[in-house]
Order: structure tokens, then C-alpha cells, then sequence
């Protein structure tokens, strides 16, 4: 067992045995954030004011910037968490993980850091400019499967042929860990926030935001916000059962995956508040959003929040509202099709 955890009392393993219970404790994003201080410094919280005129109903924002991480992305927190919960012999070994960028980006970069061998897996067609920085880093980029899922699979075939230490993106615990570590920041910076809005892709941050939440603000609402064309967990969510999707259809690469996830579903159907989904000329609108109210970059999955603050409209009215700009990683021809108003 890796120190410093406290088990869930059923955990789904690789077997696919069910999770019952949540993932981790509060103690465990306070140990994650301990660990990775040394090498990472928290990131602003900040508000604009053409931003608040932007979303209206008298909303005051408070922005997350990730984007400001060393990847420009959140993931740094996830992966370094959990890259500093090895044992000597498992970082030797080196590990594995599939992503569609930031996640690979974020172990990479974790790896090179603590000398740990890195091996990313990435679908076909994958954004070459994550590509490209994730070779950057040192790491080994394998290219397969069409989607995020089918990748994963062989991820996994590096585990058992290998011996490599799988990095799941979302059912781990140190994982989870370091993403609560952002939202610890937001509600020590803001303890009065009046609602917390996050994008879900496979449910990693929403659930680290999940656990800081119900230790020091249960009666803060957080809101969850999925693409509308890979919206596996939304809609399982309000089925509350675990439903599959075959595909995932989106401009927000980090947001697209098909099923839920054992680690993070049930705290999602116990902890949301509520849970929307948004379409992708929305996800675009709210990009343009950032550049014109705060001139930062977003990529699609980053302005999922934006987005979903903006559907969620009145019902906020006259709040303080948290929402995360996780990443900044958008292709060029992404973007270029965004600010065209092409999408």
C-alpha cells in the first residue's frame, strides 16, 4: 500500500471489481501538496472585470490559471503527485500511461524531473503540437487506437509485457490527490467562494475538487460541466448508473472519453451539485471569451467551465463563482478555426 492513503473499503481494480466508496481523504490532498511544493508554486486566482460584464447577472469570476503551470496545464500537479508515491524500484522500472496530451505532458515532465522513464501512448491523429512536447521531455511516444480508450489498452499490454508501472489518468489515487490541490488553493485564497463550476472529462479534478470541498466547505456547490458530444459521465450521472458511449466527439480533446471511471463516478454522483453538459461552438464562444476579457489562451476542455458558468447564467446570479482555466494547450489550427468563429 502506498503511504500515506486510506482505502477506500472497495476499490475496483483492474478486474474490474466495483468502487463503493470514495477514492481518498482531505489528508491526502494535504500530503499530495506537500510533495509537490518543492517543485511547483501556486498558481493566481484572479478576477477582470470584463469577464464578470461578460457573464452577467452580476456573477463576480475568480479564475483558476493552471494555464500558468510548467506544461500550461494542471496535470504537473497530478502526475508529480503521484510520480513522488513510488517506490525506488517502480520509478525504476519507469511508467506508462495513455492520454490525449496534458496528462502525458504532465508525466513527462514529472519523469524528467525525478529521473523516472516515461513511455506515453496517444491515439492516432493525436494534437502534434502535445506531441511534439511530450517528445520534448524525454519521454517515449507510442501512437495507437483510435481514441483515448483504445490506446489505453495498449498502455496496458506495456504493464503486463513490460513490467512498467501503470499512470492511470483518473483511477489513482495519487492522481486524484494532486488535483485536489488546486481547489485547496482556490478555498484557502477565497474561503467564502459561493460555487465552484468544473469541467469533467474523466473526473479527476472534479473529484480533487470534490474532496477539498466536502472537508472544508460542504455547503459550497460545485457544478459539473461535460462536452455535450462525450457526455458518457454526464448522462450517467443523471440515469445514476454507470452508461458507455461509442464515441466522443469533441474539440475538447481532454474531455473525450466514452465510459466512466471506477475511481471517480461514485463521488461524482454523490457530490455534484449539478451536471450540464455544453456543445462545442459554446466551448469556442468561451474561449473567445478568455481572449478578449483576460488575454489568456484556453483550450477547449479548459473553457468547458467558462462555458458552463455562462449556460448556468442566472441560476449564480450575483455570486462569486470559481471556475478553472486548466490548460492552454490548443492546437494552432484549433484556434485559428476558433477566432474565425469557424466553429
Amino acid at each position: 500500500m502506498q503511504e500515506g492513503f486510506h482505502p477506500p473499503a472497495t476499490i475496483r481494480n483492474e478486474e474490474n471489481s466495483p468502487v463503493t466508496s470514495w477514492p481518498i481523504e482531505f489528508q491526502d490532498v494535504v500530503n499530495a501538496r506537500d510533495r509537490i511544493k518543492p517543485h511547483l508554486s501556486p498558481t493566481p486566482l484572479r478576477s477582470y472585470a470584463p469577464l464578470d460584464d461578460h457573464v452577467g447577472h452580476g456573477i463576480h469570476v475568480l479564475v483558476k490559471h493552471e494555464n500558468h503551470q510548467p506544461t500550461n496545464a494542471f496535470k504537473v500537479r497530478s502526475n508529480l503527485s503521484a510520480l513522488t508515491l513510488l517506490t525506488h524500484e517502480e520509478k525504476q522500472r519507469g511508467v506508462v500511461a495513455a492520454t490525449r496530451g496534458n496528462h502525458g505532458l504532465g508525466l513527462a515532465w514529472a519523469g524528467k524531473l525525478l529521473g523516472v522513464p516515461v513511455t506515453i501512448c496517444v491515439p492516432l491523429g493525436n494534437n502534434p503540437e502535445k506531441n511534439r512536447a511530450i517528445r520534448g521531455y524525454g519521454a517515449d511516444l507510442i501512437e495507437v487506437g483510435r481514441d483515448w480508450d483504445e490506446t489505453d489498452e495498449t498502455a496496458r499490454n506495456l504493464v503486463k509485457t513490460q513490467g512498467l508501472h501503470m499512470v492511470h489518468p483518473i483511477n489513482d489515487r495519487g492522481i486524484i490527490a494532486g488535483a485536489g490541490t488546486l481547489t485547496l488553493e482556490i478555498l484557502e485564497e477565497e474561503p467564502d467562494l459561493d460555487a465552484l463550476v468544473v469541467a469533467v472529462g474523466g473526473g479527476s479534478q472534479s473529484v480533487g475538487a470534490l474532496t477539498v470541498q466536502r472537508a472544508l466547505r460542504p455547503d459550497l456547490p460545485v457544478f459539473g460541466v461535460q462536452a455535450e458530444g462525450a457526455a458518457a459521465i454526464h448522462d450517467s450521472w443523471h440515469a445514476g448508473r454507470p452508461l458507455s458511449k461509442a464515441t466522443a466527439d469533441t474539440i475538447a480533446d481532454g474531455l473525450a472519453t466514452r465510459n466512466c471511471y471506477d475511481f471517480t463516478f461514485p463521488p461524482l454522483l454523490e457530490g455534484l451539485t449539478d451536471f450540464i453538459t455544453v456543445t462545442d461552438t459554446e466551448i469556442a464562444g468561451a474561449i473567445r471569451a478568455y481572449l478578449s476579457t483576460t488575454h489568456n489562451l484556453a483550450e477547449a476542455a479548459a473553457a468547458a467551465s467558462l462555458a458552463g458558468l455562462l449556460e448556468l447564467g442566472g441560476r449564480l446570479a450575483g455570486k462569486t463563482v470559481g471556475i478553472i482555466l486548466s490548460g492552454s494547450n490548443i492546437d494552432a489550427e484549433t484556434l485559428k478555426k476558433v477566432v474565425n468563429q469557424e466553429i
